[in-house]
Formats: C-alpha cells, structure tokens, sequence
C-alpha cells in the first residue's frame, strides 16, 4: 500500500476516489485527483498499477490497492472465487478512514455500493439501475459523453477550484512511439498493419520507437513516452499516459467510441473502427473477430496520420 500521512494537524476532510479498472481510466481521473488533493485528504482505490501514476503526478494522495474481483475480464460472477476475506479487510480499513465523502465516475452500483460499505457520510455519483438510493448527491451525466467531462462535473459536484490550464510544451523533434498492444483483442489493430504503417512513418522523416505489450514495466513505459514527441497506439492506457505527459497522440479505435475516451490532448487525433450495432460493446465481441477494428486498412488510417503528423508538427 502507498499511504501519504498527512500532518496531525491536517483537519481537513477525506475524500474516497473510486477508480477500479485500467490504466488509461487513471490518467482520465488524474486532473480531478489533482483538484480534490488541494483542499481535501484524498484516497483512490484503485489497481497497484495506478501506484507509478499517483507518485509521479499527485503524490498527495494516498493509494489503496484494490484489484475487484468484478473487474476481472472472465468469470467475474464466480462468487465462490472472490476473496471474502481480503474483501472484508477492504471494507474495515475503509472505513476506518472515516471518509467525509465517496466518488465514483462510472454509472456502476457496484462501485456504490463500496461506498456505502466504507461509511462515506456523503457519496456522489452517476445512478444507474437503481443505484441512486445509494447516493446522497447523484450528479445528472453531463452533455458530453467523454469520461474527463464526468470527472468534471463530479468536480462541480463537490464545488473543487480549478486549477490554471496548463498549455502542452512544445515538442518539435521527431522521435515517434508506436504502441501496438491493448488490453483486450477488441482493441488491437492487427500488428502486421502497425508495421506497414511505422514504415510509412519512417519514411517520412520520423524516428520510431516500437513497444508492445511486453515492453517493460510502467515506470519504464512512462519514461519512454516522457521523450517522444509523438504517440501511435490503440485504445488503450498508452496513448491516456501518452497525453497526460504532454506528447499527442493517435488513436486507433474499434469496440469503443473516441467521443468517449479519446485521450486528452489539444493535439489529439484518432479514427473509429467500422460501424457495429453493437457498439460500444466494452471488450465482449459478438463476432467471431473485432472487424470494427481488424477491418480498418492501412490505406484508410495513413492519411488520417499523415495529416496529423504535419498538422502536430505545425
């Protein structure tokens, strides 16, 4: 566990962040993190893999690791595996903090229920199925559908300042990285297009960086995007690191929608994946392969980069 202990003195109230999935979904609550850590004790609960995140961009905060079992990919209702236990010692040292306040960005009432069972006098958040019983201030969804507009109207929720806009530094050289891996199969443009289209970038002057998903740790994997200047990936956490740490970025998108979670940046640029009724179907294909994204060509995705490239550089 990373703990921040704060001063005997620190009267202020604590505040519980709910963030249980993956690594992109951090770096989307990172600025809202940011603004509640300036007047409030803050604690997220969230996966060990946001520990990197907490301590290089609000070290404030105090983090407890959390992976739910309802997070997992497969099996996630198989109740007799889930860690009672470890579950139980959860909820104690929750509520222990004696949190004035809970938040969660999802529509999730599981997520709202975890924080009715750490004793948070005041939770806020977005109901769903009934879970607004649960909620003392539920928040109505913005207008816009992107999960960075929901952590701010949790932030007009809870009346947080607002810190001063920060403008991305400058990033004139010419040092690409290209990501392939994603999370899921959904989300992974086939790897064999990844290299026709480094090709392509290669030969238009830029110097690539090729990492996938076992390309070393996430300290490692920040570092490395800390010097790029420019970001090709999937939808996925890279290209949310990618952003975060000032570099724009390009997204290839397939089961989700870039209007939801594009990452973000004032120089970023994406693609959708083919158009699906399905959609966004959140990892789960229907279809024996994820043709919103496997059928996307080369032909189509170089020109959207190509212009991206010369209007970032610009």
């Amino acid at each position: 566990m990373q703990s921040f202990s704060a001063a005997p003195s620190d009267r202020r109230p604590r505040l519980l962040v709910v963030e249980l999935w993956g690594v992109g979904d951090v770096a989307l609550a990172l600025p809202f993190l940011q603004r509640a850590a300036a007047r409030q004790r803050v604690t997220l609960l969230a996966k060990p893999h946001a520990a990197p995140l907490v301590a290089r961009f609000c070290p404030e905060v105090e983090l407890l690791p959390c992976t739910a079992p309802w997070t997992v990919h497969r099996g996630k209702y198989r109740l007799h595996r889930w860690p009672w236990r470890e579950l139980a010692t959860l909820v104690r040292t929750l509520r222990s903090r004696r949190f004035a306040a809970a938040v969660s960005v999802r529509p999730d009432p599981r997520d709202h229920f975890l924080m009715a069972l750490a004793g948070a006098k005041s939770r806020a958040g977005f109901p769903r199925a009934g879970s607004g019983l649960l909620l003392h201030a539920p928040v109505p969804p913005p207008a816009d559908p992107h999960r960075a507009a929901h952590w701010s109207a949790l932030a007009a929720a809870l009346d947080l300042p607002a810190l001063p806009p920060a403008a991305p530094a400058p990033r004139p050289g010419r040092r690409l990285v290209i990501h392939t891996g994603a999370a899921q199969p959904t989300r992974e443009w086939p790897r064999e297009r990844f290299a026709a289209l480094a090709q392509r970038v290669v030969a238009a002057g830029w110097e690539v960086t090729w990492l996938d998903a076992s390309s070393g740790s996430l300290p490692e994997l920040l570092a490395t995007l800390a010097g790029a200047d420019r970001f090709i990936g999937n939808d996925s956490g890279p290209g949310h690191l990618a952003a975060v740490l000032g570099v724009p970025t390009f997204s290839i998108f397939g089961a989700q929608l870039a209007a939801n979670f594009h990452p973000v940046h004032p120089q970023a640029a994406w693609i959708d994946g083919r158009p699906c009724p399905f959609k966004p179907c959140h990892d789960y294909c229907r279809f024996a392969e994820p043709r919103c994204i496997r059928d996307l060509p080369l032909d189509e995705v170089w020109p959207r980069v190509e212009r991206w490239l010369a209007g970032a550089s610009a």
